[in-house]
This record gives C-alpha cells, sequence and structure tokens, in this order.
C-alpha cells in the first residue's frame, strides 16, 4: 500500500499547465482568423478539457486542472480581466534567456477591484467534469500585477493605495472561487526570482526599489490577500524562474529571500524549482519552521522530455530531508509544461511519461 496525502498538496502532483492539443491550437488560430464563432472555440476547449482531466487520472494525479487550456499567457489573461486592468500589445517581448516572447503586456488604467471573472466559471467547469478527483485552480499571484503591470499612478495617490486595493481585490478573488467549490488553490508568483541573484537586485534598484524593503512588500501582499481565507481552503505557491518554451529567464539559489519564503508566508505548500544547478542548493530549506507546510520538491524538469535517472532523484529527495522532514516533502515537475500556448520542447507523449515517472518515484519513496 502507498502511503498518499489526503490533502492537497498530494506527495505526487504538478505545477498545472499542459501542452496544449493540436486541435485546440487549430481552433483558435481560426477562431482569430474568422473562421469559426466564439462558442464553437469554447465547445473545442470543453472537448479538450474533459479528456485531459481524464489523462491526468490515468497518470496517477490527484489534483486535476484544466491545464490552463482556455489561456494564452499563465498570468496575463486572469490579470487582464480585473477591474482596472487591460491586456495590449506592447512593442516587445519579455526578454528571456536565449529569446524573446511574442509581444503582449497588461496595464493598470483604472482601480483595481473585483467584480466577475471568467475564471470562476471556468473553475466550474473543471470540478464538474474532475469527478472524485481534486480540481486544482491556479491563477498568478498579487506580486505579478505588483511587478508585472505597467501602472499609470495618477490613477492612485501612491504605491501603497495600489497594494491596498490589490490585495483587498484578491480577497474577493479567492472568495469568488472558494464559493464556487474550490478547495485547492495555487498563486504562480514569478517576482520572487528577483532575489535570487545580483543582477535581480540591480533590476529592482533600477526601479528605485531596494531588495530588502520590497521583500517585505512582496510577503504583505500574500498574507494579506490570504489573511481571510477559509481554513478549508488550501493554498500552495509556485515560486518559477520563468517558461518559455523551455527556457528561462532568471537564475540564482533561494538564499536571499530564504527566511520569507520558508518561514513566513502563510500558504500551505510551497512549489519550488530543483530541477538544476540555477536553483541553488537545499540549504535554505532549514528556514521551514512550520510542521504543517508542505515542500513540493520540482526534481524533475518540464522543460525537456528525457526523463531524469529516478536514483539520482531519490538521492536529492533524501538530501532535502536532512532540513525538512520526509514527511512534509512532496515531488513534482519544477514547472508547467505549457506556461504559454506554445509550450515546451516536448511531446505529449513524454509530458505524460514525466507525471507518471512522478507518481511511480513517489509510490516508492512514501510507502
Amino acid at each position: 500500500m502507498t502511503v498518499k496525502t489526503t490533502t492537497a498538496p498530494f506527495r505526487y502532483d504538478h505545477v498545472g499547465s499542459l501542452l496544449r492539443p493540436t486541435k485546440l491550437i487549430q481552433a483558435r488560430e481560426q477562431y482569430k482568423s474568422g473562421a469559426i464563432t466564439y462558442e464553437e472555440l469554447t465547445n473545442v476547449e470543453n472537448n479538450e478539457i474533459i479528456r485531459v482531466i481524464e489523462k491526468q487520472k490515468e497518470n496517477g494525479v490527484l489534483g486535476v486542472t484544466d491545464g490552463e487550456f482556455r489561456r494564452s499567457w499563465w498570468h496575463f489573461d486572469f490579470l487582464g480581466e480585473l477591474d482596472g486592468v487591460e491586456l495590449y500589445a506592447k512593442e516587445t517581448g519579455l526578454k528571456f534567456h536565449k529569446m524573446e516572447t511574442r509581444k503582449g503586456g497588461i496595464r493598470v488604467v483604472g482601480d483595481i477591484d473585483f467584480s466577475t471573472h471568467p475564471f470562476v466559471e471556468h473553475f466550474k467547469f473543471l470540478k464538474e467534469h474532475a469527478g472524485e478527483s481534486s480540481a486544482k485552480q491556479t491563477i498568478p499571484s498579487p506580486n505579478m500585477l505588483l511587478c508585472r503591470a505597467d501602472i499609470e499612478f495618477e490613477k492612485y495617490e501612491d504605491r501603497e493605495k495600489f497594494q491596498q486595493d490589490t490585495i483587498l481585490a484578491y480577497q474577493k478573488v479567492i472568495q469568488a472561487f472558494y464559493d464556487a467549490g474550490c478547495r485547492y488553490l495555487q498563486l504562480d508568483d514569478t517576482a520572487w526570482a528577483d532575489f535570487f541573484s545580483e543582477e535581480g537586485h540591480n533590476k529592482l534598484r533600477d526601479r528605485s526599489l531596494e531588495p530588502a524593503e520590497e521583500l517585505k512588500v512582496l510577503q504583505r501582499m500574500i498574507n494579506e490577500s490570504l489573511a481571510q481565507k477559509p481554513e478549508d481552503l488550501v493554498v500552495t505557491m509556485h515560486i518559477c524562474r520563468g517558461n518559455y518554451k523551455s527556457n528561462y529567464f532568471s537564475s540564482g539559489g533561494y538564499d536571499y529571500a530564504s527566511e520569507v519564503i520558508f518561514g513566513g508566508l502563510n500558504v500551505d505548500g510551497l512549489f519550488l524549482e530543483f530541477d538544476d544547478e540555477r536553483s541553488g542548493s537545499f540549504e535554505p530549506l532549514k528556514y521551514v519552521n512550520r510542521k504543517d507546510l508542505k515542500i513540493v520538491l520540482g526534481l524533475v524538469t518540464s522543460k525537456s522530455g528525457e526523463l531524469e535517472d529516478k536514483e539520482y532523484i531519490k538521492e536529492r529527495i533524501a538530501e532535502a530531508a536532512t532540513y525538512v522532514p520526509l514527511e512534509q516533502l512532496c515531488l513534482s515537475p519544477q514547472c508547467g509544461f505549457s506556461s504559454t500556448e506554445e509550450g515546451n520542447i516536448l511531446t505529449e507523449e513524454q509530458q505524460w511519461r514525466k507525471l507518471h515517472f512522478v507518481k511511480e518515484i513517489a509510490d516508492e519513496i512514501w510507502r
């Protein structure tokens, strides 16, 4: 018998996004060209989401997602639907390690708030078809609006007011998902990566932000957004260094921010990248100071289809367990497979092999 965690995050879990199937890619192109209606596109999305839910179950996934199949970007699509925020076409894309993303961005044009949001209805569809599996909803963290949006600050008296409005909007967002039946919510956040290297610190200073003070701001944004969350809602956070067509935009270990990330965030679990040397050592895990905080080790890369050496992954888990008790650890791929609709450079078959591989290792470790 395999000993499984009965609440999220699970011993074997995944970040959320999945490779977009060919039918969905084609339907999106047809909709953009005017060849099909929005209703016809939605029908394709619905069918492909139902299919991918079943594929997740077949491969042992306990917390199923909709693969983020209705999104183009993992963050902009959600943030752009908040009150006072809009999507727009930027002149340049985001700068990654070896490439630039396609153009796109968000800007704040009015008072930030939450009234309604299409993602809530999207979650209801996921939950309806998840069956006995846990339906997991992923959204960008409030820090992504603070750190990635172009902000016309004349709309606000100062940055403090912007932060307050964002926190209040997120409190409403969290309650709306809960009212829709969500009990497993994940906040995806790349903003922490700015603290992982001197290059990142310099980028903050270029924006007239002092790293030590900005670290407190990000901590506040998370904790105050979660201050009124229902007790039976599990909230995890995925901390990422970038994921676009199997590429990344930052490197560095968790050291500088470790006391805040591991000892100062009121989340139930942390999904962490530990798949290569860019992520640093496990030593920052020594700051985990709660027995109820689950640490999900992202030791299996989602950026390539090649399977890792199973014994090496087990050794890495054992090493992490010298800092955090084994019963607090879980395993997952290090990131999603398709943070944007372009997807990483691997096949769907390789994606499912990766997820099943995570389950195999977890079954052997936590028996």
